[in-house]
């Protein structure tokens, strides 16, 4: 161990003396292992299984606001020479992230929840920020150095993690969680481009409060990325409206914009919260009206949803279950392929009916030979991944449900998994089937009041006052001047 650890250092010291390069941002040199090269070789590989994971949202005006400002702001940038990608994938969860080498991403939760140009401008520097100061490729870094000093105990993460890659391609880059310092230098960032591309940077504080109150009346940490990590909102919100009137300051700018009308208009008719035609949940069941078909969910799991995938977990980790489309032409050729895929080996198979629909129940294991690679990997002894697969013949499709454990507690998940696979079936309530999303709609103010007074004009409902109010980032009291602009939520 002594002489391992010894040639653990010995390699570090190496990597540091060669991994030396000069921060864009700061101009100081940072330990960094990764090029620019490989950088933005990262974000090319990592942006098609984000796209496919979330989808993009089918809106060309707001498409093309979010390249035109990206595109402007990426060029008066630190890292100017970067190509650039700007999307708004299809995500109700409100959040922004950005990916080494100049990929940057918002949900329409987010750009929902904006309510000027000004706002969106300094969340759109703030990401651009993470690239430009490389803050992902430090990240990359940090674990690297990690891996080489800690070779000889490392802890690997656990073999179930292996069993969701397929969904989260890109997903550890796409959520890496930056430490304070890195997100106080964003935020400045934030500042400094919004300002030099004209618009009020001071409004990026006031969307900090949304988050806040949204994280609050959620009571689910919805944003985690922005919250988890990022510096206490209050002192933000200070040191943000700071540095605003210094940066204001600095590039003696004047009339910079907020932009609140034009910004508002380009959001009528964006789909608001989860969009039922890709399947929603209500009550604990999963309901999909285009594919016509339901499942239940296990009572306090957690589920999330994708154009690939339905994804379930308990709250303690221990296991997973998903639902996807299943490859092959047969239910034997569907069952073969996903164990081939996953290097699993069926210890029980049988034929079955799902509520009158043919299937497949296969019972599969870690192959003997991954088990002992991943053994070996890891440095430690950990039991084999145990799984219960059904292939369901629906529609024209097979679709998959499977469900993962450690073998020690398969037969603890075996009934969860067992009810969810059992009782999927054909989805015929027309209710569900024709549900329409909910959509923003932006109504003009014809008599000034109160916000809760206005939204009562408008026959919202009251248990819906609160989160109206943070979507129009305004508290129910105040006073709304006639032909002013607000959003509200309509089928």
């Amino acid at each position: 161990m002594k002489n391992l650890f010894s040639y653990s250092l010995a390699t570090a010291a190496i990597l540091l003396f060669n991994s030396c390069a000069t921060n864009p941002v700061t101009g100081k040199r940072d330990i960094n292992f990764v090029s620019e090269e490989q950088e933005v070789a990262m974000g090319m590989q990592a942006d098609p299984g984000i796209v496919a994971q979330f989808g993009l949202v089918q809106n060309p005006t707001l498409q093309k606001f979010i390249q035109e400002k990206g595109q402007q702001m990426a060029a008066i940038s630190h890292r100017p020479n970067l190509k650039y990608e700007f999307k708004i994938v299809d995500s109700p969860i409100l959040n922004a992230f950005a990916v080494p080498g100049g990929y940057v991403y918002f949900t329409r939760g987010i750009m929902a929840h904006f309510n000027s140009e000004a706002q969106f401008a300094g969340v759109l520097g703030h990401e651009i920020g993470h690239v430009t100061a490389r803050h992902s490729a430090q990240q990359q870094s940090k674990s690297t150095l990690a891996q080489v000093l800690l070779i000889g105990g490392m802890i690997a993460s656990p073999t179930l993690a292996n069993y969701g890659n397929e969904l989260m391609q890109g997903a550890g880059l796409l959520f890496l969680k930056f430490g304070r310092d890195d997100e106080r230098q964003s935020d400045e960032l934030g500042v400094e481009y919004s300002t030099k591309i004209g618009y009020d940077a001071s409004h990026m504080a006031d969307f900090f409060q949304t988050l806040q109150r949204q994280t609050e009346q959620s009571g689910q940490g919805q944003i985690p990325e922005w919250q988890s990590t990022h510096p206490d909102p209050a002192n933000r919100y200070t040191t943000v409206h700071q540095l605003a009137d210094q940066w204001k300051q600095k590039t003696s700018a004047t009339n910079l914009k907020e932009g609140r009308d034009s910004y508002l208009r380009m959001l009528e008719g964006l789909i608001y919260g989860e969009d039922p035609k890709q399947g929603f949940v209500e009550n604990s069941i999963f309901y999909h009206p285009e594919l016509k078909f339901q499942f239940p969910i296990p009572a306090g799991w957690k589920h999330q949803n994708s154009p690939q995938q339905v994804q379930m977990a308990p709250a303690d980790g221990k296991a997973m279950m998903f639902l996807r489309l299943a490859q092959g032409t047969s239910l034997e050729a569907a069952a073969q392929k996903m164990l081939t895929d996953n290097q699993l080996q069926a210890l029980e198979s049988k034929q079955v009916t799902v509520n009158g629909l043919p299937a497949l129940a296969v019972i599969s294991q870690q192959a003997p030979q991954q088990q002992q690679q991943q053994q070996q990997a890891q440095q430690q002894q950990t039991p084999p991944i145990q799984a219960l697969s059904y292939f369901i013949q629906y529609g024209g499709n097979i679709y998959n449900i499977t469900g993962v454990t450690a073998a020690t507690d398969f037969n603890t998940y075996f009934p969860a998994f067992s009810a969810t696979a059992t009782n999927f079936r054909q989805l015929t309530d027309q209710e569900k089937i024709n549900r329409k999303p909910e959509v923003v709609r932006i109504k003009t103010v014809r008599t000034a009041g109160t916000l809760s007074q206005v939204l009562q004009s408008y026959n919202v409902p009251s248990k819906r006052f609160d989160e109206m109010a943070i979507l129009n980032g305004m508290q129910l009291s105040d006073r709304i001047a006639a032909n002013t602009l607000i959003k509200v939520i309509e089928k």
